[in-house]
């Protein structure tokens, strides 16, 4: 029964969990913005304490792997490296997206059993960052970032029922008006719904290497400069 501790920042929501078996048994979570850096070693310090835990004690740490934010998946994966450097435990990798379908999956039990279930994490203007998961959470379409218009996933639709959800698709919900399109909405990207396949990989110990492991940014990060005020 692996006890891990599970970290996501890929969105605006900086998110632990830990836990024991595929069940979480504490968390911690803000949804106020992108204060990962500040929350996330402390909300990691207080769910060892009130577990009564060290460090030492876990079997392995998870970390949401992308795609999203450059700078919250950054946050998220260091952290979870030095965790994992530290404590001499294995690092565990789980794809942002298919974490949030576990979240729909669950909560959309009466649909067809041929619905796919499209995550949707915002890339800014009418991008977003998705992949499509069949009823069980296999993959049927690869995370790829798209932009968004009325004939998006047009194909897929005439074909079958699917359902989007995450903080991309509410911006979609005006261009994606096919009838087979169902969007459900409080579907975020939190640790709470990492504990499954964080622990199905420890069980298959699919592990990661400490040393070179990237996360999954999906697009290069572009820097931008504050246009000058004019006086």
């Amino acid at each position: 029964m692996p006890t891990i501790i599970n970290i996501e920042t890929s969105t605006d929501v900086c998110s632990v969990s830990l836990c024991k078996d595929n069940k979480v048994v504490s968390l911690r979570e803000n949804k106020e913005g992108l204060n990962h850096a500040k929350m996330l070693t402390l909300f990691v310090d207080e769910l060892l304490k009130e577990n009564k835990l060290d460090i030492k004690d876990l079997d392995a740490i998870g970390v949401s792997k992308g795609p999203g934010s450059y700078t919250g998946l950054r946050i998220g994966v260091s952290t979870a490296k030095g965790l994992c450097y530290g404590a001499q435990i294995p690092l565990i990798a789980i794809s942002t997206l298919q974490a949030m379908s576990v979240d729909a999956i669950n909560k959309s039990k009466n649909t067809e059993d041929d619905t796919w279930f499209c995550p949707m994490i915002d890339a800014r203007r009418m991008e977003v960052f998705c992949a499509f998961y069949d009823k069980n959470n296999n993959i049927q379409k690869d995370i790829s970032a798209e932009i968004i218009d009325e004939k998006s996933f047009e194909e897929i639709l005439n074909n079958r029922k699917v359902v989007f959800f995450g903080n991309g698709a509410e911006k979609c919900k005006n261009s994606i008006t096919h009838k087979n399109a169902i969007f459900i909405n409080n579907i975020k990207a939190s640790a709470v719904n990492m504990a499954a396949l964080s622990n199905e990989s420890f069980i298959n110990k699919q592990f990661e290497d400490v040393a070179y492991f990237e996360p999954f940014y999906l697009k290069d990060f572009v820097a931008t400069t504050p246009k000058k005020k004019i006086l």
